[in-house]
């Protein structure tokens, strides 16, 4: 078998192909511009802040209601059941405890809702 040896005046020549590099151009705008993200889908910070306490309060609330009626229904069931006093002392000051605190809890988002915007600015809005 003969090796061919190209020469650079024998070598043949390229070709531009036009249709490919139009194709590759169209497919990389085409998904550069499906990685952007829209500017205008933001919020501002704070807007998003006072959107992710209020949630946040809402599950602390829930989770805490759920807690102090388990919590409130052991005391109660320990105060009727015992043949202890001391018990039946302990369960009473537990379950009050439980409800100073749940109304701590419920009073705080009380006052961010209904007494907050009375004081928006610094000033008094009322």
């Amino acid at each position: 078998m003969k090796k061919t040896i190209y020469s650079p005046q024998s070598a043949p020549k390229r070709t531009i192909n036009y249709g490919r590099i139009l194709y590759t151009v169209f497919l990389t705008l085409s998904i550069s511009a499906m990685f952007c993200q829209p500017a205008f889908a933001a919020t501002d910070v704070w807007s998003k802040a006072k959107e992710i306490m209020k949630d946040v309060y809402g599950q602390i609330v829930l989770i805490s209601t759920v807690a102090a009626i388990v919590t409130a229904s052991v005391a109660l069931l320990l105060m009727n059941f015992s043949k202890s006093g001391k018990t039946v002392d302990e369960s009473r000051a537990w379950l009050k405890r439980i409800c100073i605190t749940w109304v701590i809890l419920n009073g705080l988002g009380f006052i961010m809702a209904y007494i907050t915007p009375f004081f928006s600015d610094g000033k008094w809005n009322g």
